[in-house]
């Protein structure tokens, strides 16, 4: 009861508001306060305000209320619970993602072919002349030292 007159005041209240402002021809404007001031009788009339009114005094709906609250809890409890023991799940996903970093690497390239680097990328090295006519095994294998520091191996 209280709630329908509280509302019925917002209205006409608003309506008066409208008339002021259409009498100064702001006819705009008036329109759209006319219309706002008459959505709290329309959900008088409609019943939603009294469905909001025995929801809210309703110990059934905040006991609903409560048990989603606890139900938000407990989720959260588990994520956090997961998160901190299960360090040994988080070291996997990251061995499991520097394999794949790894495996993305083509043998003669110089940077991960999929993926964002961390850090920007190092210019590449000269190559040494070589010194004696023999192989360049030696360089093979700096080429691949110098990969292999890169990604911290």
């Amino acid at each position: 009861m209280i709630a329908e007159t509280i509302c019925s005041a917002v209205s006409a209240a608003g309506l008066g508001i409208a008339a002021i402002t259409a009498y100064r021809k702001r006819f705009l404007t008036a329109t759209r306060i006319a219309a706002y001031s008459l959505v709290p009788v329309a959900l008088v009339m409609t019943g939603v305000v009294q469905w909001l009114a025995d929801k809210a005094f309703s110990p059934t709906a905040w006991v609903g209320v409560g048990l989603l609250g606890f139900s938000w809890l407990l989720f959260m409890t588990t994520r956090m619970v997961e998160r901190r023991a299960g360090a040994g799940t988080r070291k996997e996903r990251k061995a499991a993602a520097r394999a794949a970093q790894r495996e993305a690497v083509a043998p003669a390239a110089s940077a991960p072919s999929l993926g964002a680097s961390t850090a920007p990328a190092a210019q590449p090295r000269p190559a040494k002349a070589k010194k004696s006519g023999g192989t360049d095994s030696g360089d093979d294998f700096s080429d691949v030292e110098a990969i292999l520091k890169k990604h911290g191996i």
